[in-house]
């Protein structure tokens, strides 16, 4: 994937500063019944689910994939469109809030958009991962690429957030939540950006794995809990 063409990001600045980028609905912790075990996904749009369904937005198709493959479980979406890494820390509080038993991270798309300096998101991703950390949560990074008309020294610095924070706090990586969706206008809304219904699928597919992973850490420690 060419990433130094920035078509993605360019066309994501278009929509913020149209307004039209932070239009999803604030995350829904709707409980419909007593589900062993509960993954919370933070994000952003990409999470939230921008101009989908409910249904069709990642955290409920990522819970129906790992219903049908025999897992009791429950993902709540925690997604909010627009929100940067900051956002995300400043309402890490509320969201905890909601039970979890373990927690999907995706955020840092707009900070990149904006060309913030990279300690920025890694300061403010370093303590939402702190905070989860210090709740012996079970965590699995969803990491970001910088766009390239930042230069490759920004692409390099920013990119590297996500791995070395994963090693920091020894959690799962997943290094770039858009692959295989990102410029594929098949599975991309008209505006060039969000996935479709069927691009959140392949995020789902892709992904599948590491958060199968995830909930095999979040059981043995719910069962070590027990005794």
């Amino acid at each position: 994937m060419n990433w130094s063409t920035a078509n993605w990001f360019e066309q994501l600045a278009a929509l913020c500063a149209a307004g039209l980028f932070l239009m999803t609905p604030t995350p829904s912790f709707a409980q419909t019944e007593a589900i062993p075990l509960t993954i919370l996904a933070i994000g952003d749009s990409l999470t939230a689910g921008y101009m989908l369904q409910p249904n069709e937005a990642f955290p409920a198709q990522l819970q129906m994939a790992l219903q049908a493959k025999g897992h009791k479980v429950q993902v709540l979406n925690a997604g909010v469109s627009g929100d940067t890494t900051a956002d995300g820390l400043n309402r890490l509080d509320w969201t905890l809030q909601a039970p979890a038993d373990a927690v999907i991270v995706e955020l840092g798309a707009n900070d990149a958009l904006r060309g913030l300096k990279p300690e920025i998101p890694r300061n403010n991703l370093d303590k939402i991962l702190g905070t989860l950390a210090a709740r012996d949560l079970p965590i699995l990074i969803a990491g970001m690429k910088a766009p390239g008309n930042w230069g490759a020294d920004y692409s390099t610095a920013f990119d590297a957030i996500f791995p070395e924070l994963a090693a920091k706090y020894k959690t799962s990586l997943y290094p770039f939540f858009l692959a295989g969706v990102a410029l594929n206008k098949a599975l991309v809304l008209s505006d060039g950006l969000h996935p479709t219904a069927a691009g959140v699928a392949e995020i789902v597919k892709r992904i599948l794995p590491d958060v199968e992973a995830l909930l095999q850490r979040a059981e043995t420690r719910k069962a070590a809990a027990k005794n």
